[in-house]
C-alpha cells in the first residue's frame, strides 16, 4: 500500500501562488496587488480608479510548522486582507451601496400590486436596500484581522485535521477548474457576486484532507454558532475530490448551509476538468446554485413589519428576489510560454428564477512575469446582462457592484502589476 501524504486543503496549493513553507518554520508572506482599474455602465458613467486585488487580493500571513516526530506534524496559517491602493482592510464595490433593481424598485419586487400601493411601498423597499446596501461589500462587518484565513492543525499518519476560518470544499473546486484560477474579474464566479452564489470562506469549520497520489480530498464541518439559535442555524457540510492523471483532471465538490434559523439554504454542486491540448490547457466546470431560504431574507425580516397590513406582502417580495435557482457554466483556455501567460474565457450564469437575472462573461487576460515574484497584467472583460441582470465586473480582491440599471452590460479594463514575498 503507498504511503499517503496527508495535508490539509488550505495547504494543498489549490489556491496558493506562495512558495511552499519549510519544515519546523515560521514563514512570513504575502502579496501586492494594484493596478488601474476602468468600469463602464455604472449609474455615475464610467468609474476610473486605483483598486488593490485585480488580479489576486492582497494579503500577508504566517505559516507555520513543526515537527513533531512520529508522522505529526502540527501547522497553522494566519492570513489577513488589505487593500494596497488605502491601507484598509476592507472595500465597497464601484457602486457603493446601490443593489440590484429587482432588490429596490416596487414595481420589480410587487408587480402584481396597483400603482398606488406599489408607491405607497416604496418608502418601505428603499429603507430596507438602504441598510442591505450599507453592508455590501468585502470584509465591511466585523472587519476581521485575519479574514483570508485563520487555522491550526495537524497532520498525522491517518489524516490532516484542520479547524478555524478556512476555503470551503466546493469553492475550491470550483476555483481548481477556472481557467482565471479566480483572478480577475473575467473569473467564473464574477458573475454571481450578489447575491454570493458560493461560500468562499467560513468560520468556526473542521476539516479532513487527505491527498494520495492523483487524488484530493477534504470533508467540512461548519458550527453555525449563531447566537440565541439552536444548533442546526448556519450550520455547514461540504466535500471535494480531485483526481490529477497524465494530462487530464476531473473533480466534484459540494457545499451545504442552513440560515441562521436552521433552513437548508445556499447548496451547490460543482463538477470541473481539465485536458491538455496543445500548448495550453482547457478548462471547464458546471456549477448548480439553490437557496430557497436566503440567509439575507431572515437578517432583514424586521423591516417588513413596517409595511403594515403588507408586510406579508413585502416578505413574499424579497424571498422571490433573493431566493437563488441557476446554473453556472465556464470553459476557458489557459497558456504559458516563457514569461507569456494568456487566458481566454466564457462565463453564464444563467438564472431560471422569474426573475431571470441572467449574466454572461467573456474576454482575456495577459501575464507578463518580470522575475519569478513579479508581473505586470492586462485584463480586458465584457459583461452582458438580460432580463434583470445587473452584475459589473469586479477584480479577484473587490466585488464589482451593479450596472446603471437591468439589462445594462458593462465592461472591464485593468492594467496592473503584481509581486509576491
Amino acid at each position: 500500500m503507498k504511503k499517503l501524504t496527508l495535508v490539509a486543503t488550505a495547504i494543498m496549493g489549490l489556491l496558493s501562488t506562495t512558495a511552499a513553507m519549510a519544515q519546523s518554520t515560521v514563514t512570513v508572506y504575502g502579496l501586492l496587488d494594484g493596478g488601474y482599474n476602468r468600469v463602464t455602465g455604472l449609474r455615475n458613467g464610467t468609474a476610473n480608479h486605483i483598486a488593490s486585488g485585480i488580479m489576486e487580493g492582497s494579503r500577508f500571513g504566517l505559516r507555520g510548522t513543526e515537527d513533531i516526530g512520529g508522522g505529526y506534524k502540527a501547522i497553522f496559517t494566519l492570513e489577513n486582507r488589505f487593500e494596497l491602493d488605502t491601507g484598509s482592510t476592507s472595500n465597497t464595490p464601484p457602486s457603493g451601496t446601490q443593489l440590484p433593481d429587482r432588490m429596490v424598485f416596487a414595481n420589480l419586487l410587487v408587480p402584481t400590486l396597483t400603482a398606488g400601493q406599489q408607491a405607497a411601498l416604496q418608502p418601505v423597499f428603499t429603507g430596507i436596500a438602504a441598510n442591505v446596501g450599507a453592508g455590501v461589500g468585502v470584509n465591511i462587518s466585523p472587519n476581521a484581522l485575519f479574514d483570508r484565513q485563520a487555522f491550526a492543525g495537524l497532520i498525522t499518519p491517518v489524516g490532516a485535521f484542520t479547524l478555524g476560518r478556512q476555503y470551503t470544499p466546493g469553492y475550491l473546486v470550483g476555483a481548481t477548474f477556472d481557467a482565471s484560477q479566480t483572478q480577475s474579474s473575467l473569473a467564473a464566479g464574477q458573475v454571481g457576486s450578489f447575491p454570493p452564489t458560493f461560500d468562499i470562506r467560513l468560520s468556526n469549520t473542521i476539516q479532513y484532507g487527505i491527498q494520495a497520489g492523483g487524488v484530493t480530498a477534504a470533508l467540512m464541518y461548519g458550527a453555525g454558532e449563531v447566537a440565541g439559535a439552536g444548533n442546526s442555524a448556519g450550520r455547514f457540510f461540504g466535500g471535494m475530490v480531485i483526481y490529477k492523471g497524465n494530462g487530464f483532471s476531473v473533480g466534484f465538490g459540494h457545499n451545504e448551509k442552513n440560515n441562521r434559523v436552521g433552513q437548508k439554504s445556499l447548496t451547490n454542486n460543482v463538477l470541473g476538468g481539465t485536458v491538455d491540448i496543445g500548448p495550453g490547457t482547457l478548462y471547464g466546470q458546471y456549477a448548480t446554485i439553490k437557496d430557497e431560504n436566503p440567509d439575507l431574507l431572515e437578517a432583514i425580516r424586521p423591516g417588513f413589519a413596517l409595511a403594515g397590513a403588507f408586510s406579508g406582502v413585502v416578505a413574499n417580495a424579497y424571498s422571490n428576489a433573493l431566493r437563488q435557482d441557476a446554473n453556472l457554466a465556464h470553459i476557458g483556455y489557459r497558456m504559458t510560454t516563457g514569461p507569456h501567460t494568456w487566458v481566454v474565457a466564457y462565463n453564464r450564469l444563467d438564472d431560471k428564477r422569474p426573475n431571470n437575472a441572467d449574466t454572461s462573461s467573456y474576454g482575456a487576460t495577459y501575464t507578463y512575469a518580470l522575475s519569478k515574484r513579479t508581473n505586470l497584467n492586462a485584463v480586458l472583460t465584457r459583461f452582458s446582462n438580460k432580463g434583470l441582470g445587473q452584475a459589473a465586473p469586479g477584480g479577484n480582491g473587490f466585488l464589482g457592484g451593479v450596472t446603471s440599471s437591468a439589462g445594462v452590460g458593462s465592461t472591464n479594463l485593468a492594467l496592473g502589476i503584481r509581486h509576491t514575498f
